[in-house]
């Protein structure tokens, strides 16, 4: 449990170690000897102690100070910490402290952590200090933790992985395969592959939706719609194939009518321009009927025409018949 904010104990322990030469004859004693030679006690400069943590809760470190190591490069910081009181997991709360510390000196600009000493202070009334030091301990297997921090943590390296070796991931090697080559020239390159994935019958239906959104949403298929229909006629489960066919539908659809559009409105600031607005302007009622026509022939929506020619719903629905 953290101690009350503003104690005594607290209050003049803070007060006289902020004295940046009381700090130094403090650290001069009581830092371990290998740390000691680490450290230039003569640079020795008083930095804030409040952190605020993930949680957006306000954590306190008594005394920070940051100092140049003794050959003059990189950065160290010496936390320094009161307790008036014996606290259980004293030596997680310095680790907590220790890495804000890290994160904060990252913030400010640098590339590389910086180390940070952390020294616990303590007069409480039981004595002596009857916790561990180590914030390992607090664990239940302490061996298993320190083999967890404090080696390399595991790490799935997909781009190294062999393809061959992916699709034997059962239910994971669709996703590993397609965002290990989710960046590749032409997904078509994979099309072998993933028949053969959906053939073991590992991906639910809502599971391939999910995958065929994320591929055509950061993939680069040269030709989404003929890519999904290949892989349709090759599928052997019926699910799988409709998934595939409507989205390719879909995709088709939603293509010819943005192509659409997109010549439509191209075509009123060029071409058309000269046609429906001059013929409008002109009064040439004629010219906007015709160019209705066609427009309506190739499928375009009604309000659409009426917004890109200017004629009457009325005319419209004439011209429709």
């Amino acid at each position: 449990m953290d101690r009350a904010p503003h104690s005594p104990h607290d209050a003049v322990f803070k007060h006289l170690l902020s004295h940046r030469a009381t700090a130094k004859d403090f650290l001069d004693i009581h830092l371990p000897g290998p740390l000691r030679a680490l450290c230039n006690l003569n640079t020795l400069q008083l930095e804030s102690g409040s952190f605020i943590d993930d949680e957006l809760r306000a954590s306190h470190s008594d005394i920070l100070y940051s100092l140049q190591t003794q050959a003059g490069e990189g950065y160290i910081y010496l936390l320094i910490e009161h307790q008036s009181s014996a606290d259980r997991h004293m030596a997680f709360r310095l680790m907590r402290y220790a890495i804000a510390a890290m994160q904060r000196h990252l913030d400010k600009g640098h590339t590389q952590l910086p180390l940070v000493i952390p020294l616990l202070f303590y007069h409480g009334r039981v004595s002596p200090w009857p916790y561990p030091m180590c914030w390992l301990a607090g664990f239940a297997d302490p061996d298993v933790a320190r083999r967890i921090y404090g080696d390399d943590f595991p790490l799935i390296d997909i781009t190294t992985t062999p393809d061959d070796e992916i699709m034997r991931h059962r239910r994971v090697a669709m996703l590993e395969l397609l965002q290990k080559h989710i960046r590749q020239r032409d997904l078509m390159d994979l099309h072998e592959q993933l028949v053969r994935l959906l053939a073991l019958g590992y991906t639910s239906r809502r599971q391939l939706k999910t995958l065929l959104h994320y591929l055509l949403q950061a993939g680069n298929a040269a030709d989404p719609v003929a890519f999904l229909r290949h892989l349709a006629q090759s599928v052997p489960r019926r699910s799988h194939k409709e998934t595939l066919m409507n989205i390719a539908q879909f995709l088709e659809q939603r293509g010819h009518q943005q192509g659409l559009k997109q010549g439509l409105e191209q075509g009123l600031q060029q071409g058309i321009e000269q046609g429906i607005e001059k013929g409008i302007e002109q009064g040439e009622q004629q010219t906007a009927e015709r160019i209705a026509r066609a427009m309506l022939a190739n499928g375009l929506d009604l309000s659409l025409v009426a917004k890109l020619t200017g004629l009457a719903p009325e005319c419209l629905a004439r011209l429709q018949h």
